[in-house]
This record gives C-alpha cells, sequence and structure tokens, in this order.
C-alpha cells in the first residue's frame, strides 16, 4: 500500500529570488534617475521599454553607440566594499567611448546582476551610474537588475551598459583630416580608470602588507579605486568653438593601441617622454610590477585618459579652452609622417 505525500509550497524567494526586494530597489532608484532627465525623455524607469526622442536642434542627426563593462576593478570594490563609484566607471566607459566621435550622449541603460539581491548594495551602484549619468548629461532611462541564485558567489555582482549618443552627419570626428604637425594634447586621467585591474590586483597581492598608506594625497584604496574621468561636457564645449580633428580614449591597450584607431594610414603619433607627469600610484604600480615604460603605456592609460589631436596654429587656444572647463591639459607630441614597419605611437 502506498501513501501519497503532498509536497509543500515552494516560493519563487525559496528558489532564491526576492521579487520584494527587487521591487524596493526600483523605489530607490527612481528618484536617482529623475535627477538625470533631459530633453527627449518620453518614458523612463518602470516600463518595457525607454522612450526618447532625438533633439530637433540637429538637421541630420546620426546615432553613436558604445557598451562596456567595468572589468575586475569590481573585484576589489567586492573585497573593500567599495561600492559607490564604480557605476561611474561603468557610464564613462562608454560615454567617453562615444563622445570620440563628437556625439553628445543622450541616455544610458545599465544591466545589474547578482547571485543575491542586496538592496543597499544595488542602490549604492546605481546611485553612481545615476551621478555619471548627470555629470554627462545623459539620461538614466531604463536597465535590468537580474537575481540569479547560484551563478554569482555570495557578495558578488557583474556589471554591464551602453549609451547612445548623437551627432550632426556632417561634425562625425572620423581623423581623416589629421596631418603631419598636428599637435597631440594629453588630458590628465583621474588614476587606473577601469583598464589594467588584473595586473593592479597582482602588484597588490605581490607587496602583501607593504602596501603604501597613501598616494597622491589620498589614501590608498580610494587612489586606486578613483572613478574614470568623464570628459564629456569639457570636451564638446572646446567641440563647438575650436577645430578638434580626432580624439582618443586611452583605455584598454593605453597610448599605444588607442591613438592609432584615429589616425589614417602612414602617419604616426611621436610622444615625447616627461613631457606630462608620472603619478605616485602609476610610479608605484610600475615600480611594483617592475616593467618597462613600453608595458606601461600598452596596459595603463599611465597618466592620460583621452588625447586631443588638432593643428598647432589652434592648440594654444583649444588647450586654453578645455584648462578654463577644469582639465588638466598637457602638449604630449605630434603627429608625423610614419615610415614602413614602424610604430603607430612612438614615445621618446
Amino acid at each position: 500500500m502506498t501513501t501519497s505525500h503532498t509536497p509543500s509550497p515552494l516560493s519563487y524567494k525559496d528558489a532564491g529570488v526576492d521579487i520584494d526586494a527587487g521591487d524596493a530597489l526600483v523605489e530607490r532608484i527612481k528618484p536617482l534617475a529623475r535627477k538625470t532627465m533631459r530633453e527627449g525623455v518620453l518614458a523612463g524607469i518602470g516600463g518595457f521599454g525607454a522612450l526618447f526622442e532625438v533633439p530637433k536642434r540637429y538637421r541630420e542627426p546620426v546615432l553613436v553607440s558604445g557598451t562596456d563593462g567595468v572589468g575586475t576593478k569590481l573585484k576589489l570594490a567586492f573585497e573593500w566594499g567599495m561600492h559607490d563609484t564604480v557605476g561611474i566607471d561603468l557610464v564613462a566607459m562608454s560615454v567617453n567611448d562615444v563622445l570620440v566621435q563628437g556625439a553628445e550622449p543622450l541616455f544610458f541603460l545599465d544591466y545589474f546582476a547578482c547571485g543575491k539581491l542586496d538592496v543597499d548594495t544595488a542602490a549604492a551602484v546605481v546611485g553612481g551610474i545615476a551621478r555619471g549619468c548627470e555629470l554627462s548629461g545623459c539620461a538614466l532611462i531604463g536597465g535590468e537588475t537580474a537575481e540569479m541564485p547560484g551563478m554569482y558567489p555570495a557578495g558578488e555582482y557583474d556589471l554591464a551598459g551602453f549609451a547612445v549618443g548623437v551627432v550632426e552627419k556632417s561634425k562625425i570626428l572620423t581623423g581623416q583630416d589629421v596631418q603631419p604637425g598636428d599637435v597631440v594634447l594629453g588630458l590628465a586621467s583621474s588614476g587606473v580608470h577601469s583598464n589594467g585591474f588584473s595586473l593592479v590586483r597582482k602588484c597588490i597581492e605581490r607587496a602583501g602588507d607593504a602596501l603604501p598608506a597613501m598616494l597622491d594625497g589620498q589614501p590608498f584604496r580610494q587612489a586606486v579605486m578613483a572613478p574614470t574621468r568623464l570628459y564629456v561636457k569639457s570636451v564638446l564645449a572646446a567641440l563647438a568653438t575650436h577645430p578638434i580633428k580626432a580624439l582618443a580614449h586611452i583605455t584598454g591597450g593605453g597610448l599605444l593601441e588607442n591613438i592609432p584607431r584615429v589616425l589614417p594610414d602612414g602617419l604616426a603619433a611621436h610622444l615625447v617622454k616627461g613631457s606630462w607627469p608620472q603619478s605616485e600610484l602609476f610610479a608605484w604600480l610600475q615600480r611594483t610590477a617592475a616593467i618597462d615604460d613600453l608595458e606601461m603605456n600598452r596596459t595603463f592609460n599611465n597618466g592620460i585618459g583621452m588625447v586631443v589631436v588638432i593643428a598647432a596654429d589652434q592648440a594654444d587656444a583649444c588647450a586654453a579652452s578645455l584648462r578654463a572647463a577644469g582639465e588638466q591639459v598637457f602638449v604630449i607630441g605630434a603627429i608625423a609622417n610614419r615610415a614602413d614597419q614602424a610604430a603607430a605611437v612612438v614615445v621618446r
């Protein structure tokens, strides 16, 4: 004789997904997102899709999109409990990329994935995302929070996002007008930004208990985790008044691999070593990793987060405008003809 057994009810929460926590997070996010609203937003947070109207001041609008994450910098955010600035990194990695084609960032959407949703942690991260959007003048109009039990270790999460910008078709920056004699300006970075952190973490591991207490006037952890600088407002203002020929966002691959992306065939950037200062942070990383200048310049931004290429007779005025907007600007080199088989970026 068999006896039937009625299984006890299983809820989604029993399976590890807390719908109430997700709802609570959305309520925390709404006022943050509202602070980023701008012209063009027709419907933002809460719907199945976000609606945006391209501003009517554009006659021939071309949409420019970019997507990225934060990379292994997140591992330090987990370890050190520093969640409030990685959202700025997330925004910056996309909006700075969109900017280099001359585009004004319009809106941003994020994706936050975790094993178990901690509302306070997620709200801190999204607070950073909203702050990044505010600083770059784009609207946070949507996103996705995914709670996926078993996919991520406790206390960890992943981030991805994308930005959409717009540029007048006639004003797209392609670098095609760059020519020998043009000046290369470098805009200072705020630190490591969001690339090279696999090596940064190895340096921290190698240093053990011998980590410096302070670097560049900040506690060590704050110096390492300083969020990626947002160049949008200052560079857009410069673009409106100066004939900038090309821009390069210095991310993975550093100066050596990013500048060639905006140079015509047959040209090279000749950079002058020492024309911009090396911060204590980068000096510590180079010393700890025991790597040469070549490796530094292709692994990290090494102190230059954005490069501007402009005609020599326009360089001083452009640099003055960027400094007035709050940027640290250095004349770091010039464009020259590139010999066959020669490197596209030379630092000496």
